[in-house]
């Protein structure tokens, strides 16, 4: 079975680079910055997402939203009050994929107005594990991490961690409420990455919002 494996494994993985490979040249071609945000799944990536669009447009930025979601367009629901494009893209038709693949990023921002833009996030499917396994083409990789999931997942899914170049510790407002220790959370992180840059947020209070966009100017 190994035999077999093998070779497909890097079979699938050499398309999707690629493919990732072709959506980087044309990101550059139109001078978007991308960013491929990842979590387990009620992490906070679609809240963040609504808080984060009117703080770029307050800066006259445009910015643009792939939705990646196993089926349905809830997600993508909620970000179209925004008035920004956003595209769905549903892994179920192609066998229920637990990450975004670069060949979905490829179709969906076909029906994105580049020219028009200046960001694009891609808002993976809730999972930590096989996002972090696949380039998309993106500029940067974000994880989001809440309070309520325990400050030991970065040594449980080191893989998430040990890509990203940036967590997002959500939900800092629930500290007082639950037996976490925000440093922990980071001691075991740089343990694991110790070049992650790390910024506390609550999206409820607006804590740590401006750090977060800050971070995206600063390499947008």
């Amino acid at each position: 079975m190994s035999l077999i494996s093998i070779p497909i494994v890097r079979d699938v993985l050499e398309e999707s680079n690629a493919r990732a490979a072709e959506n980087r040249a044309i990101f550059d071609q139109h001078g978007i910055f991308v960013v491929n945000i990842m979590s387990s799944p009620g992490a906070g990536k679609t809240t963040l997402l609504e808080k984060t669009i009117p703080l770029l447009k307050a800066r006259g930025l445009r910015a643009a939203v792939i939705e990646g979601d196993i089926t349905s367009t809830l997600d993508a629901g909620r970000l179209a009050p925004l008035d920004i494009p956003v595209v769905q893209a549903n892994t179920e038709p192609f066998g229920g994929d637990c990450h975004v693949g670069s060949h979905l990023v490829q179709a969906a921002f076909k029906h994105l107005p580049m020219d028009a833009l200046d960001f694009l996030f891609i808002e993976n499917i809730g999972n930590l594990v096989c996002p972090a396994e696949f380039y998309l083409g993106e500029d940067r990789k974000v994880v989001t991490l809440s309070l309520p999931e325990g400050e030991e997942k970065p040594l449980k899914y080191p893989l998430m961690f040990r890509e990203c170049h940036l967590c997002l510790l959500t939900k800092m407002d629930l500290a007082p409420y639950l037996d976490v220790n925000p440093n922990h959370f980071e001691e075991n992180m740089r343990t694991i990455n110790g070049n992650l840059d790390v910024i506390r947020v609550s999206v409820k209070t607006g804590d740590g919002l401006g750090k977060w966009v800050e971070w995206l100017l600063k390499r947008g």
